[in-house]
């Protein structure tokens, strides 16, 4: 990691990136100023956040301010009640890959859904045929393709993959380097595999995206109410430790969904973001 001191004295490093989402208030132009001021190389981009810019613009506003896309956020989605519906959720899923492919994005991020009433293993078959369709584009568009587990409160209707070990079964069953997993804290902490798990997506080369942010105690809203890293009860550091013992060396990506923190002042937040993933990082370097 290479570290940098801004004018205004922050120390940071250049791997740390921000979701979009984590600043839902500011436009995409917007949000590429106040990441660039403060020395921010990567913003990852939600599609929600391209409403009013065309691909190929985002793109060129991005780099022309020197910032990079790690992600393209959320792709998916592939759990539906008909064989059509499914063969639709997998072309919208072509469509991204494509917008992927023009933002310059190292991966498609994947929330791969879950609809009620379905036995989860039915489902994540589901999941594991859209995956396997998605490869040959993903290969053409140079973008790879990264599972994101979800916590098991999100098994009902969101995502029928809930743990890293389901993420890695459907990774063996497609077979193909493009598609790995995104590591996400706040849906994966609990996990009591969690260090194995990494581990073995690190021994394998799929270990494609690492997510911050902290699960607050107590909880006011399962969606929007993440926390800043060290608001909550995550061991941050510990899990930092394991990811890069396992080989990872990509974005650090902060994604935090907050109510709270979305009616603050955004450029405070981002500067909160930037201290306390400082924190996070020196800590798990002693």
């Amino acid at each position: 990691m290479t570290d940098r001191v801004l004018a205004e004295g922050t120390l940071i490093g250049d791997r740390l990136a921000v979701h979009t989402q984590t600043t839902k208030p500011l436009k995409l132009d917007q949000a590429i100023l106040e990441y660039q001021k403060r020395g921010i190389r990567g913003i990852s981009v939600w599609k929600e956040a391209l409403e009013g810019f065309s691909a190929a613009d985002a793109d060129a506003m991005i780099r022309d301010h020197g910032l990079s896309v790690p992600a393209l956020v959320r792709g998916g989605f592939f759990c539906a009640a008909t064989q059509a519906e499914r063969q639709q959720r997998i072309d919208d899923n072509r469509r991204l890959i494509e917008i992927a492919s023009i933002l310059n994005a190292q991966m498609l991020v994947l929330v791969v859904g879950a609809i009620p009433g379905v036995a989860l293993e039915v489902q994540r078959g589901w999941v594991q045929d859209g995956v396997a369709a998605l490869t040959s584009d993903a290969k053409a568009a140079n973008v790879k393709i990264a599972i994101e587990p979800l916590h098991p409160m999100y098994a009902g209707d969101k995502s029928c993959v809930n743990r890293i070990a389901e993420a890695n079964a459907i990774c063996d069953s497609v077979n193909d380097p493009i598609v790995g997993v995104a590591v996400d804290v706040y849906h994966t902490w609990w996990d009591p595999d969690l260090e194995t798990q990494i581990e073995t997506l690190g021994r394998h080369n799929r270990l494609f995206a690492f997510h911050l942010c902290d699960w607050r105690v107590p909880t006011r809203d399962l969606l929007t109410d993440r926390a800043l890293m060290g608001d909550g009860c995550i061991p941050i550091s510990r899990i930092l430790n394991c990811v890069e013992a396992a080989g990872f060396r990509g974005w650090h990506e902060v994604e935090i969904f907050s109510t709270d923190h979305w009616s603050s002042d955004q450029g405070c937040f981002l500067d909160q973001i930037i201290s306390r993933y400082e924190r996070c990082y020196q800590t798990s370097t002693r």
